[in-house]
C-alpha cells in the first residue's frame, strides 16, 4: 500500500487541478468555438450554421476599428515599452547610488491594477481637471491636451497609460538580463578600448535575445487581451473610437446580446495569441535537447 501511494500520490494530487483545467479552460474553449458556428443571440443555440458569424464579424466596421486600434496600440505599446525599459535598465546598470529607490519607483506602476491605472490617467487627461487645465492655469490659455475626448487621438491616450503601466516590468526583465552577462567579457572589451556604447550594442544587447523575445511575448499578450485599461480610461469611446477586440467581445456578449459575434471575436483573438505564442513555445522546446 505504501509503495502504491508513493507511486500514485503525485497523480492523485494533480488530478483535481488537471480535471478543472480540462473542463473550465479547454472545455469552454471548445464550447466557444461551437457557439461561434451558430446563430446564437441572447441565448446560445447549438445548431451549426457554418461561418456566418465570422462573415458578419469581418464585415463589421466596428470590428475593423477594433483591429486597427489593436495594431496601433499593440505596435506602439510593445515598441515603446521595450525601448524605454531597455534605456531604464541600462541607466540602472551603471550602479548609480540611488538604484534601489529608482528601481522601486519604476516598478511601482506594475503593482497597480489596470483599473487603477486607467482611472488615474482618466483624471490626468481630463481636459477640465488634468494636464490641460493645469497648464492653462499657468497662463497658457491656448494649450490643448484633449486626446481622451478626441476620436482621432484617444487610442494614443490608451497607449500612454499602457506604457506607464508596463515599462517598469520590462525594465526589470532587461536589468536581470544585463546583470547576467559575463563580466569578464565586458572587462576584456574595456581593456581593448571599445567604447561603452559599442559594448552594449555589439556584445551585451545581442546576448539578451531570449529576454527580448520573452518581453515581446508578454507585452503582445497584454496588448491582445487589453480590456480593463480601456474600460476604465475611455470606456471604448468616444463612440467606439478606442474599441479593442476584447472590448468588442464584451460589448457583443453583454450589451448587444449577440453571443455568436462575441464567440467568433473570441476565437479570432485566440488565433492571434496562438500565432504569437505557439512558434515561441516550439522554438523553446526544440532548443532544449541541444542544451
Amino acid at each position: 500500500m505504501t509503495v502504491w501511494l508513493e507511486r500514485n500520490l503525485p497523480r492523485m494530487v494533480l488530478a483535481p487541478s488537471f480535471i478543472a483545467v480540462l473542463i473550465f479552460v479547454y472545455g469552454f474553449i471548445g464550447w466557444t468555438a461551437w457557439v461561434s458556428l451558430t446563430r446564437s443571440k441572447l441565448m446560445p443555440r447549438y445548431e451549426i450554421d457554418g461561418f456566418i458569424q465570422y462573415k458578419r464579424l469581418f464585415a463589421s466596421p466596428r470590428w475593423d476599428t477594433a483591429m486597427d486600434n489593436l495594431y496601433i496600440f499593440g505596435g506602439l505599446f510593445i515598441c515603446i515599452s521595450m525601448v524605454l525599459g531597455l534605456l531604464l535598465a541600462i541607466m540602472l546598470d551603471q550602479r548609480i547610488r540611488i538604484e534601489g529607490a529608482l528601481r522601486t519607483i519604476y516598478l511601482y506602476p506594475m503593482a497597480l491594477s489596470m483599473i487603477v491605472t486607467g482611472t488615474a490617467w482618466k483624471w490626468i487627461m481630463n481636459p477640465g481637471l488634468g494636464i490641460q487645465e493645469m497648464v492653462r492655469g499657468w497662463g497658457y490659455e491656448s494649450f490643448t491636451f484633449d486626446w481622451i475626448v478626441n476620436p482621432d487621438r484617444a487610442i494614443y491616450a490608451v497607449v500612454i497609460a499602457g506604457i506607464w503601466q508596463s515599462s517598469g516590468f520590462v525594465m526589470a526583465l532587461f536589468l536581470a538580463g544585463l546583470r547576467s552577462v559575463d563580466g569578464e567579457i565586458i572587462k576584456a572589451a574595456q581593456v581593448d578600448g571599445i567604447p561603452t556604447w559599442r559594448i552594449y550594442t555589439a556584445i551585451i544587447i545581442p546576448s539578451m535575445a531570449p529576454i527580448f523575445l520573452s518581453a515581446f511575448i508578454v507585452l503582445a499578450h497584454l496588448a491582445i487581451k487589453a480590456f480593463d485599461l480601456v474600460i476604465a480610461l475611455t470606456g471604448g469611446g468616444p463612440g467606439y473610437a478606442t474599441d479593442l477586440p476584447a472590448t468588442y467581445m464584451y460589448a457583443m456578449a453583454f450589451s448587444r446580446g449577440d453571443l455568436g459575434q462575441a464567440a467568433s471575436s473570441a476565437m479570432v483573438m485566440m488565433a492571434v495569441v496562438f500565432a504569437i505564442v505557439v512558434p515561441y513555445l516550439y522554438s523553446e522546446l526544440r532548443a532544449k535537447p541541444h542544451d
